[in-house]
């Protein structure tokens, strides 16, 4: 798989909500050679401050060259990202990890927080490629203003449902109650995941319980993206002595090859 670093153009910088915010960058090398589940690695300011890149998944990738990152400002980085504008240069790095395997019949995709981020990319790949594909997906997040993206899946599918902690939009309570309750089990569905470990975690027993694949993207902080640092380990299932990185052998696995704890 082929690595890009390069200065990319700001094309637009929207405000989806008060702390939610999605970047659009001409970045024609990454946008197409990206993969749903992948990411970038992002140098948000000019300067030495923060002086490590950010990591954000690929949001969107168009064969137009241009590439979206949806993310919620939670620190520094992410807020001096925000404060971007049209015009200005993002040194970014990428393709990186490894992305979701794509796959035939019932598909369900399951987001939680910003985790909802890689699965518009998804699917739109899979609406893309399959004429009539049987998809729902199913979002989550602690209030209605983490899923102003959600008209965007609608725009794909009518398959939509949404999940609010505090009851603000939709169901009132966790994705994975929609999930058992929108999801025949008497089917053999196909989940594809990306959200907090807790949720990640709950989505891997429901679909183990139905013997249904599953793929998860897991979340952790990451320093450089390539495997270098060891930030990003995780003990390995097979041997606990033994680790893994989200960066390198992710950040999407199989379920059943995680060691959950």
């Amino acid at each position: 798989m082929r690595q890009f670093i390069t200065h990319a153009e700001i094309i637009r910088t929207e405000q989806l909500a008060d702390t939610i915010f999605r970047t659009t960058i001409h970045a024609p090398d990454i946008a197409g050679s990206a993969k749903p589940g992948q990411f970038v690695m992002v140098r948000v300011g000019e300067g030495m401050d923060p002086l490590l890149r950010r990591p954000f998944s690929v949001h969107q990738a168009t064969s137009s060259g241009m590439l979206q990152i949806l993310f919620k400002v939670v620190g520094q980085g992410t807020k001096t990202l925000s404060e971007r504008r049209a015009g200005d240069a993002l040194d970014v790095f990428g393709p990186l990890g490894a992305g979701f395997s794509l796959s035939m019949g019932k598909v369900c995709l399951v987001g939680g927080g910003m985790g909802i981020a890689p699965l518009l990319f998804l699917a739109t790949k899979i609406c893309a490629e399959h004429k009539s594909p049987d998809i729902m997906i199913l979002l989550g997040a602690q209030d209605k203003q983490e899923l102003t993206v959600a008209e965007d899946f609608r725009r794909l599918t009518p398959n939509v449902y949404e999940a609010t902690d505090n009851g603000s939009c939709g169901h009132h309570g966790l994705v994975t109650e929609l999930m058992e309750e929108k999801l025949d089990n008497t089917v053999a569905w196909r989940d594809f995941s990306c959200g907090p470990y807790p949720m990640l975690k709950a989505v891997a027993g429901i679909c183990e319980q139905r013997d249904w694949q599953c793929q998860v993207s897991l979340e952790t902080v990451m320093a450089c993206g390539m495997g270098a640092c060891l930030g990003c380990a995780i003990p390995a299932k097979e041997d606990p002595k033994t680790y893994q990185h989200v960066c390198k052998h992710g950040p999407v696995f199989d379920a059943i090859d995680v060691a959950w704890r």
